[in-house]
């Protein structure tokens, strides 16, 4: 998710200041746009909450692009989601309107209290 990617960067971002007291250890342009990017995008801020997220959408047994594509784009309604994730209605998944609409509504309480 770009929330984790975000969390990551920006902790490699904080070493490479550390280590960056000489100009030939400048932080690469495409670095800080990389960073620059997954912050605007990411829809949780702090880590504890990311870490909920993905807890969360792991007890579905999302595959990892389904987790990702929720947790990026954190859907509010079901139909939402499965326009977006349509693999979600693959039959013997168990994945109905309410087991989607529940995993949406917990993803809702975790960026309220973030």
């Amino acid at each position: 998710m770009n929330s984790e990617v975000a969390i990551l960067l920006e902790h490699r971002c904080e070493q490479l200041k550390q280590m960056s007291d000489d100009q030939l250890n400048r932080i690469p342009q495409v670095f800080e746009k990389s960073l620059q990017y997954v912050q605007r995008f990411s829809r949780f801020s702090n880590q504890e909450a990311v870490k909920q997220v993905r807890e969360v959408l792991s007890r579905y047994q999302l595959a990892e692009y389904e987790l990702a594509v929720i947790g990026n784009l954190r859907p509010e309604a079901a139909d939402e989601a499965l326009a977006v994730v349509p693999s979600l209605k693959t039959k013997g998944r168990g994945y109905d309107e309410e087991t989607i609409e529940k995993m949406l509504n917990e993803l809702a309480l975790i960026k309220k209290f973030e």
